[in-house]
């Protein structure tokens, strides 16, 4: 367990605040009359981790290890975003799931693999 709080520290930090706000009661704010803003958050929210994931994997690593990659890094944060959404729908008053933030989710995370190969990891590579 060490081994990941050494290796993915930013990725972790991140995990726990997207817990966080996905169980808080957000404030009422304007930027609700923009029609589907909230899914724009989940994709920047995903997309964001991944691509921390990514930059962590990719700084301690000279290959990619693609099995690692599915399972670490696409499986693992869509399936996180799966059991907030049920979380949300059956053990909480003040949120609701839904699909279409799973939808929303899971796009930032394949968003981020592109992102993460074809600008994170040849940046990366030049540099180290």
């Amino acid at each position: 367990m060490l081994y990941y709080f050494r290796r993915y520290p930013l990725s972790l930090v991140i995990m726990a605040v997207i817990f966080y706000l996905s169980f808080f009661t957000p404030p009422k704010s304007n930027l609700e009359e923009i029609p589907n803003i909230d899914k724009l958050v989940h994709v920047c929210m995903y997309g964001g981790l991944c691509s921390i994931l990514w930059f962590e994997y990719l700084r301690t690593h000279r290959m990619i290890n693609w099995s690692h990659i599915l399972w670490g890094g696409i499986l693992a944060p869509i399936a996180m975003s799966g059991c907030i959404e049920l979380m949300q729908t059956y053990l909480t008053t003040n949120r609701s799931g839904d699909w279409l933030d799973f939808l929303a989710n899971s796009t930032g995370v394949l968003l981020a693999v592109v992102f993460g190969y074809y600008v994170i990891r040849p940046f990366l590579w030049r540099k180290f």
